[in-house]
């Protein structure tokens, strides 16, 4: 594991941050509000909890959560309308600050690539630098399940799409950053791992991670010396 003191050099000399979205650049867990929204909010939030804290793979947890919700795609589209993504302080001065010195963004989210597409517009973030879930719908939008070929639909898959983005676009310097046990396992192959508790900790994150942070203005400081 790298040091506090390396971390925060690779963070200023990243050729690209990653960031995970829920519960990280927006306050809540999209599965959540997908979930309250459709009436079934507390049978998936407990699963979500066990999703996060590891204890079951991945793709079971989506599966499993996806098929109490089965969402329609106008319940969908309604939830973006009437409950739009919150965004977590700070992360739009900290996006706009880390393009302005070239470093590229991504959001790779475990969520649904319909949700993580409005944080990435409210960001200036472009959509082919968006990797995350996709529902899919009957030709009546009734839900037909989600595509499992998606990396981000596997447990690892966070670290795979870094792996693809490092050879896709040759960097050597790539942070991660976000709450959960899925960000914490793409370091490696990311070259460095920063752990955010703004919004929610994860013991088992901060314990394993050399800096942990509870602001984006911690992030946003340390950026500033360069």
């Amino acid at each position: 594991m790298t040091t506090l003191s390396q971390t925060k050099e690779i963070f200023r000399i990243a050729e690209a941050v990653c960031f995970d979205v829920d519960s990280t650049v927006i306050k809540e867990e999209g599965i959540d509000e997908l979930a309250k929204f459709c009436g079934v909010g507390d049978a998936v939030t407990e699963m979500t909890r066990k999703a996060m804290g590891g204890s079951v793979t991945f793709k079971t947890a989506l599966t499993d959560r996806l098929s109490i919700i089965r969402c329609s795609r106008e319940q969908v589209n309604k939830l973006i309308t009437d409950h739009p993504p919150q965004l977590t302080a700070g992360i739009k001065e900290l996006v706009d600050s880390l393009h302005q010195r070239n470093v590229k963004v991504f959001l790779i989210s475990g969520g649904f690539r319909c949700i993580v597409e409005h944080v990435a517009a409210q960001l200036n973030i472009p959509l082919h630098h968006v990797y995350a879930n996709r529902l899919k719908f009957y030709f009546n939008g009734e839900y037909a399940g989600f595509d499992e070929n998606q990396p981000t639909a596997e447990s690892g898959g966070k670290g795979k799409v870094i792996s693809m983005l490092k050879e896709q676009y040759g960097f050597k310097t790539v942070v991660m950053i976000g709450d959960g046990a899925t960000d914490l396992e793409a370091c490696p192959p990311a070259s460095a791992f920063i752990g955010f508790g703004g919004n929610v900790t994860r013991p088992q994150v901060k314990e394993r991670c050399s800096w942990y942070v509870t602001s984006f203005g911690e992030l946003l400081k340390e950026l500033e010396k360069i």
